[in-house]
């Protein structure tokens, strides 16, 4: 008898989970974090500004610390042979790690923020939420503002890769709809990351350097274009004066970020195919077309209530509109103009905003238009069941059928996101925030939106005067809906550590 036994997983930090084959890919990505925080660095030398040695210290940490885990994932099995609990812990450590390094120059830098608002504007900035904690952002330093930018465009395509090549092989939230035929293969997922990666990456540089030159063409300067399109192309909403765009008070500025907003809200694959010349597949996507319809719709209720109200009218009402509109709608979070002042309506109509969101495989945040509609594909079928018992009414999307565990999946999404807001809502709630403070601050971060309503967290203030629980609840939320929810969870279950 063969009394061979067969070898034995290596086992790190007493966990039946081999830690090594992601350590190195962390290792690279937080060191490449690090080389990027010399741009800010030369940003702030070059106009003498305070800070530049501050980004350039923590460069070095952070490059540092990154070639230390590189070293230690070097002599592991070879990447591709990454299994799918090591594909669930690699997309969280690597949102957490490069959060707690991005936040160091906020710590020591010029803005002098606290560990705890420093890790909320380090978060906000990857997750793209564009909530903040700071004030005075017009006499900031160039090299900080620019981080925040920087942030926001590299958690931007994070987002797209997330949501393209990593989510659909973990069938999180329904996005198995989108698996192609080799996805299921566990041990090729950071060769698939890669591969995919390269051509959203293009399509990313090129449309934010379409938009910075449409913001120079309408009148902006230099460096208000680029950090802006870093901003507008992520759906991240960090900008560089307190009044956010409305410092500009230029429609064109206006219609620009409108325009660019909604580009940052579509599916990104199908910019890979307009490339390669199929450009009819960005008007007939039946998640675009819906998503279109949520902008056209709400734009008329706000542009009606601001003329039957006086508050605005003409093409003015019409620009407001359609802007706040698409901020919230895209989760970007921009203000051109304070909409809290627009009455009880409005504020419904924008609290229902901001739990909707873009499209998937976009830059934007929220529930997703795919899911929106096959939740209510769901509905229908049920209530067609009711009276049409031995009926068959099979639910369809983009003219295919949708397995019954993709809809399970994303109806259990859905409890999930609305249980969480409420939970969030009440805790926030218990620490002294008002109701329409806590509820839609709340949902603002899961949503990965930003502002929410009311003269607290507004679109004209921000997060800073709240207590430090609630901003680590908060910092929770945005980690939560950007990471899509049940990929932090499975990572509580004991199985997921003992197997």
């Amino acid at each position: 008898m063969d009394t061979a036994k067969a070898p034995r997983l290596p086992v790190q930090s007493g966990i039946g989970l081999d830690l090594r084959p992601i350590a190195g890919p962390l290792g690279l990505i937080l060191a490449g974090l690090g080389v990027s925080m010399l741009v800010p660095a030369l940003a702030d030398f070059s106009v003498k500004a305070k800070g530049a040695d501050v980004f350039v210290g923590t460069a070095a940490i952070t490059i540092f610390v990154g070639v230390l885990m590189w070293l230690s994932g070097r002599s592991a099995e070879p990447i591709r042979k990454i299994d799918l609990r090591q594909a669930f812990l690699f997309t969280v450590s690597m949102w957490l790690l490069l959060s707690v390094f991005a936040a160091l120059p906020f710590i020591w830098g010029p803005a002098n923020l606290s560990l705890t608002d420093a890790m909320f504007e380090s978060v906000s900035g990857l997750t793209t939420t564009g909530a903040s904690t700071m004030s005075g952002l017009d006499a900031m330093s160039p090299g900080t503002l620019l981080w925040r930018a920087l942030l926001h465009w590299f958690g931007g395509i994070g987002i797209v890769v997330l949501a393209i090549a990593v989510l659909p092989l973990l069938s999180i939230g329904g996005m198995q709809l989108f698996r192609t035929e080799s996805s299921d293969k566990s041990e090729k997922f950071l060769p698939r990351v890669g591969a995919i990666a390269k051509g959203l990456l293009l399509a990313y540089v090129v449309l934010t350097a379409a938009c910075t030159a449409a913001y120079l063409l309408a009148g902006m300067e230099a460096f208000d274009a680029v950090t802006l399109a870093m901003s507008t192309l992520s759906s991240g909403g960090f900008a560089n004066s307190d009044s956010s765009l409305g410092v500009f008070a230029n429609p064109a500025v206006d219609y620009v970020a409108v325009f660019f907003m909604l580009l940052a809200s579509l599916p990104f694959p199908l910019y890979l195919r307009a490339l390669s010349g199929d450009v009819t597949r960005l008007f007939t996507n039946a998640e675009v077309r819906l998503f279109l319809c949520i902008v056209a719709a709400f734009t008329f209720a706000l542009f009606a209530q601001q003329v039957f109200q006086g508050i605005a009218e003409g093409e003015t009402a019409f620009r407001n509109a359609l802007f706040t509109v698409t901020s919230l709608l895209s989760s970007t979070g921009f203000m051109s103009v304070d909409y809290t002042h627009w009455g009880p309506l409005s504020d419904t109509l924008i609290f229902v905003l901001l739990f909707l969101g873009g499209c998937t495989g976009s830059t934007a945040g929220g529930l997703k238009a795919m899911r929106l509609s096959i939740a209510a594909k769901a509905v229908r079928q049920h209530l067609k069941r009711i009276f049409y018992r031995n009926g068959v009414f099979p639910i369809r999307y983009g003219g295919a059928p949708v397995a019954d565990d993709v809809v399970a999946s994303v109806l259990g999404y859905i409890f999930l996101y609305f249980a969480i807001f409420l939970v969030a809502g009440v805790l926030l709630n218990m620490m002294g925030l008002d109701l329409r403070t806590a509820f839609s601050a709340s949902i603002s971060c899961l949503s990965n939106s930003g502002p929410g309503l009311g003269p607290v967290v507004g679109p004209a203030s921000n997060y800073g005067s709240l207590p430090d629980p609630a901003i680590w609840v908060l910092t929770l939320l945005m980690l939560l809906g950007r990471l899509e929810i049940l990929t932090v969870f499975v990572l509580f279950l004991p199985s997921f550590w003992s197997r």
